[in-house]
């Protein structure tokens, strides 16, 4: 039997479980069975000796128990951060030998368990593989690529930065989400003649601070471009000063950082390496405070924006990277990523963890005087306005 092993890793988005579903039911089609992974890579580092009968890290799915999941967000998988390639030792499952930690042994005290790995999908019979992540996730699906492992990944993030690919899955959802929230708040804002501040995530990449910005015809301040903060001040005050409900408001991405500034961040590394950055909505809220003399209010919209179920976009997008994903895997093609390149479905390279992720183009979407997106010359422009990525 032909069985392909799904799993979701990283942060979750609406969609997961339209991809889940789509997976099964177009696999079942063609004669393809599939077992669901739960936590991510986790799955498959700590998989007990149970093998498949290990309720907590393996799932049979089928038609009939994902009949209705594609309704609500989140995964039924469950997901997790974990970096099979750099695990503490803390974190390590606990029916490991020790006898194989100094072979497992990787660099700062970190070890690679991708061998474990490769033994647990193939005590779980698994021949073809579907890795749902992000930047990082889906850096680990190259590694398992090179050591011959079959499988195709799917990009999801709602900040649409992954390498290759002009659409991940959930991003529409944040977007819309944050177009209601932001709109939503400006009666409390006009209410106290208040400058409001909107933090949105984006460790790296401006995608969904520029288009939140786009469709609510409001600033933002991005990574790609370090910001004047006097001038953001300035803006604002006049922006607050010419609005009859005498409010204004910025979106910013959560590693936007005003020229000069740094933006610090805390706690222990994640597996990959990420530490938490300091909320630079709160920080941005109380400089504009002092610099205008303005009462300001500052929103949290990160975690609001990955919740729930996904819009129809998003549906759409996730059910066909299903598809298409198991249609490359039956014809053989292996270690691709299903895409959106050129407004097209396509399918491209694993992401290449060194490029780093996707970022907004400044120069042709980003007025920097203004910290507003460019509308103008969209003719000929893709459906999403990025710049196209060639088939």
């Amino acid at each position: 039997m032909t069985r392909i092993g799904i799993l979701t890793g990283g942060g979750d988005v609406p969609g997961l479980n339209s991809i889940i579903k789509s997976v099964v039911y177009r696999g079942w089609e063609i004669g393809w069975e599939t077992i669901g992974i739960r936590r991510g890579w986790k799955g498959l580092t700590h998989l007990g000796p149970a093998g498949e009968s290990d309720a907590e890290f393996v799932t049979r799915l089928s038609r009939e128990n994902t009949r209705a999941i594609d309704r609500s967000g989140g995964t039924i998988l469950h997901t997790s951060r974990t970096n099979p390639a750099r695990m503490k030792r803390d974190n390590l499952p606990e029916g490991l030998d020790p006898a194989r930690l100094p072979a497992l042994e990787a660099a700062d005290e970190r070890y690679d368990l991708t061998p474990v790995v490769l033994e647990s999908i193939e005590r779980l019979g698994i021949t073809h593989l579907v890795a749902i992540g992000g930047d990082d996730t889906l850096g680990y699906a190259d590694r398992l690529s090179r050591e011959g492992v079959p499988l195709v990944a799917i990009p999801k993030t709602m900040d649409n930065d992954v390498q290759g690919t002009e659409y991940c899955v959930g991003f529409s959802t944040a977007v819309t989400r944050a177009k209601e929230l932001i709109n939503r708040q400006r009666t409390t804002l006009g209410s106290h003649e208040r400058i409001g501040v909107f933090r949105i995530f984006g460790r790296n990449s401006g995608h969904s601070a520029w288009y939140a910005a786009y469709v609510t015809s409001t600033r933002c301040v991005i990574p790609e471009a370090p910001f004047d903060l006097d001038r953001l001040a300035t803006l604002l005050t006049e922006d607050r000063d010419a609005n009859p409900s005498r409010y204004s408001l910025v979106i910013a991405s959560e590693g936007a950082a005003w020229a000069g500034g740094t933006l610090q961040e805390y706690g222990e590394p994640d597996a990959f390496g990420h530490r938490r950055p300091v909320d630079v909505g709160s920080a941005l809220a109380d400089e504009l405070r002092q610099r205008t003399g303005v009462e300001t209010v500052h929103s949290d919209l990160t975690y609001d924006l990955r919740s729930g179920d996904p819009d129809a976009l998003d549906q759409m997008v996730a059910t066909t990277f299903a598809n298409v994903a198991v249609d490359l895997l039956s014809s053989g093609t292996m270690g691709r990523m299903v895409a959106i390149r050129d407004g097209k479905y396509s399918h491209a390279p694993l992401p290449d963890p060194v490029l780093g992720p996707r970022h907004v183009d400044v120069e042709s979407m980003y007025s920097t005087d203004r910290f507003r997106p460019l509308y103008g010359n969209r003719l000929g422009m893709p459906l999403l306005l990025g710049p196209s990525i060639e088939p």
